[in-house]
């Protein structure tokens, strides 16, 4: 099916967390799709390297460094548009896989902040620019972990229902105006970075995750799911998407050829 190309209104996506994984990968799409994108993150090196491949490429990019639970930083980095057309909520991640009763407190809070305030903070300072754009779009990359639980995994379900519930709230809470909700959930996506900072670097642990699955979802998969949603004719929302590896049934059966 041919996508819709993005209204001349409507041609700035902001993607937050684009240093890798995910986001970098959205970035790349939605360039190559016809936005000019605005790839925000924490490392500025990443980004402005990544921004300097899309343009390099043909494509419209601009890296700036952010920190998404920053409101003051999040507050100024908007004062920069009159009207945006997407906002991809990507920033968030996992600390941890400890049970509830031996969790540690700074992990949980850390990832409330990044995968919940972080979103609220970008889609509260952005949302009259995309009221503005006539045409907008917010998605949310949320998690199949916000939709069913799995012991060890308490806090971040916890994150990611929260990033669920907003995204839910939102789309009921702006109908009628001229702004979609769009919520992503994915399941096991092997990335170079996501399980390896959830166990501390531990490299057998993050390894462990992925062991005897054959194919898990990579970045582009999801990146391309994203840029799929987003490029529907406006008058189309895609509500809530939940994609996983065929080898994954839900967030606790996976076949594994070991």
């Amino acid at each position: 099916m041919a996508t819709a190309a993005p209204s001349a209104a409507s041609r700035i996506a902001v993607v937050t967390g684009a240093s890798s994984g995910i986001g970098a990968a959205t970035a790349r799409q939605l360039a190559a799709a016809g936005y000019r994108v605005v790839l925000t993150a924490r490392r500025k090196d990443r980004i402005e390297a990544l921004a300097e491949e899309i343009n390099t490429a043909g494509h419209q990019a601009t890296a700036y460094a952010l920190d998404v639970t920053d409101r003051a930083a999040v507050d100024e980095f908007a004062t920069a548009f009159k009207t945006i057309g997407v906002l991809v909520n990507n920033a968030g991640g996992a600390l941890g896989a400890d049970p509830v009763a031996t969790g540690d407190p700074a992990d949980w809070r850390q990832m409330y902040e990044t995968n919940v305030i972080g979103t609220l903070n970008l889609t509260q300072a952005l949302l009259p620019k995309l009221i503005a754009s006539g045409d907008g779009t917010i998605v949310v990359v949320s998690s199949t972990a916000g939709h069913g639980t799995y012991e060890g995994g308490g806090g971040y379900v916890a994150a990611k229902h929260g990033a669920h519930v907003l995204a839910e709230t939102l789309r009921l809470e702006i109908v009628g105006q001229p702004v979609r909700v769009i919520e992503i959930a994915p399941g096991m996506v092997k990335t170079d970075e996501f399980a390896l900072t959830r166990f501390g670097g531990d490299e057998a642990k993050a390894a462990k995750v992925y062991q005897g699955v054959a194919e898990p979802l990579t970045a582009d998969d999801v990146a391309d799911t994203i840029t799929w949603a987003v490029t529907r004719p406006a008058h189309v929302n895609v509500d809530l998407l939940v994609l996983r590896p065929r080898a994954q049934a839900s967030n606790t059966k996976v076949h594994r050829e070991l």
